[in-house]
């Protein structure tokens, strides 16, 4: 599926499609990679990595390709901008010449890049999406790829949600459903989980935030491994320190189990390790974690998870989407071994639609087709426009950093930090402000069963405003194209942006 792409004689153009797959982060680049493995035959791709500061190290990308169709000798790392001797992104798409470009980044280098793109003379179609959950919706997600055109998500209620906040917005992306790329390879089960033996927790890195509440889960952790020694319990990192991740973590566990063996010693079937996912489950008879994706990889195979509730459920702990799937319990239950399987009545609008609901390929050949009668317009950035090639020149700044060698670059940063730190102690400001309001409001009404205000409900509209049977039809797609035994373990032990 990598390498040059095929010749195609003329009118046949729709046989051979080619598309190109910009990474940046480790979990982006395996969300894209794994997205294109899934497109049909005719299809030719290629894999490129942006360099920015959370580019993958060389181990990092061998774990992100595992299992695609893609090696990590086929995959070139390039400057966005290239210079003499050092080709950048414009000269592969030059040299590639793509139908379709699939935009694995980050939200806000999604505005970055795709901006470039649709100047292009007879543009490719644009699409990005996200490699995890997304739940609850928020607006600003769909702000950073508006200039796409089509959005790919991966369960039938993000569909509802995103497309609700596109409404409110006033955008008009195409959204697209695709089953989670890691999921694809996931036969169903029927209910018998995999005889595994290892007690897998998925680790993050912005949640739990605080060494205290990590200290917690890992002594949670080393009580189940004490209480277990005949199992090994394993906590599963993204990355090695010195590693860039999709998101900077302040405290990782390795580092933190230090701490733990000075207060209560580190039992011997406690580990730290890597690696990709896929290879722990497959040697897991249960998973925990905050609110990993791992936790849905874990749902196929019919593992007992566990999504711990201690640090509350909530947007900032990106797991409300598991409110009603039956898998929350606390750092007691996991010490007890006291894991769970999810409700099947949350399992068909969350993640387990079934491939054959799948429409975001049909909506992409659409897009390509109607590129080979006419090309594809521009799309008119229409938010966050204040600042305007000052702000620009700073979001490209932002995310490039050293690799940003550009004067505007500079400059856009040495005046945009400071007035950002200022913009955000007023946000900060209002936001005190607003709270200590509601609080006096929710005083006033105490008694009179008026709901309280100010309660930071999510910033995520009503999934109920749009039906799940709507129709959106364009360009001639339509969407519709026990581990447990009495609270203990089993005797076999079988049977994790925002703002992006």
């Amino acid at each position: 599926m990598t390498g040059a792409p095929r010749p195609a004689a003329p009118g046949t153009d729709g046989v051979a499609r080619r598309l190109l797959v910009v990474g940046d982060s480790d979990s982006y680049v395996k969300w894209g990679a794994a997205l294109a493995s899934t497109l049909p035959g005719e299809w030719t791709s290629r894999l490129v990595v942006v360099a920015s500061p959370v580019q993958p190290s060389e181990r990092q990308l061998g774990h992100a390709l595992d299992g695609t169709r893609f090696a990590p000798a086929d995959v070139r790392i390039l400057p966005l901008d290239g210079r003499a001797g050092l080709p950048g992104l414009d000269d592969e798409l030059d040299a590639f010449d793509p139908h379709a470009v699939l935009l694995a980044l980050r939200g806000p280098f999604v505005r970055v890049v795709a901006p470039r793109l649709l100047g292009r003379r007879n543009r490719p179609v644009l699409v990005s999406g996200f490699p995890g959950l997304t739940i609850p919706a928020v607006p600003k997600a769909v702000v950073y790829r508006e200039q796409t055109d089509l959005i790919v998500l991966h369960s039938r209620r993000e569909v509802r949600e995103f497309r609700a906040n596109a409404e409110d917005l006033g955008v008009d992306p195409m959204f697209g459903l695709a089953t989670l790329p890691f999921l694809s390879s996931v036969d169903s089960t029927d209910g018998t989980a995999p005889p595994g033996t290892d007690v897998i927790f998925a680790a993050q890195a912005k949640v739990p935030v605080g060494p205290d509440e990590r200290m917690l889960v890992l002594s949670s952790l080393a009580g189940l491994a004490r209480r277990r020694p005949d199992r090994r319990v394993v906590v599963k990192v993204r990355a090695r320190a010195g590693e860039a991740q999709t998101h900077a973590e302040a405290h990782d566990y390795a580092g933190l189990m230090a701490r733990l063996g000075a207060a209560d010693g580190v039992p011997p079937n406690l580990v730290v390790e890597d690696g990709p996912m896929a290879a722990h489950l497959a040697r897991a008879g249960a998973l925990v974690t905050v609110s990993s994706t791992a936790a849905l990889e874990s749902i196929a195979l019919g593992l007992p998870t566990l999504l711990l509730d201690d640090f509350g459920v909530s947007p900032a702990m990106i797991n409300t989407v598991f409110e009603g799937a039956g898998l929350f319990g606390s750092t007691d239950d996991l010490a007890a071994g006291r894991f769970r399987l999810a409700e099947p009545a949350w399992l068909e609008d969350n993640y387990s639609h079934g491939r054959d609901a799948d429409d975001w390929a049909a909506r992409l050949a659409a897009l390509v087709e109607a590129r080979e009668i006419v090309p594809l317009p521009g799309i008119e950035r229409r938010h966050d426009l204040s600042g305007g090639a000052l702000r620009s020149a700073f979001e490209r700044r932002r995310m490039l950093g050293e690799h940003d060698r550009s004067l505007t670059g500079a400059l856009a940063w040495g005046v945009g930090v400071p007035a950002r730190g200022i913009v955000r102690r007023v946000r900060r400001a209002r936001r005190r402000l607003a709270r200590a309001l509601a609080a006096v409001a929710a005083a006033g009404a105490a008694g009179g069963g008026a709901s309280a205000a100010g309660t930071g409900t999510a910033a995520s509209v009503d999934p109920g405003r749009v039906p799940g049977d709507v129709r959106e039809v364009r360009l001639g797609v339509a969407p519709d194209a026990g581990l447990l035994v009495g609270g203990e373990f089993a005797p076999d032990l079988a049977g994790d942006a925002r703002d992006q």
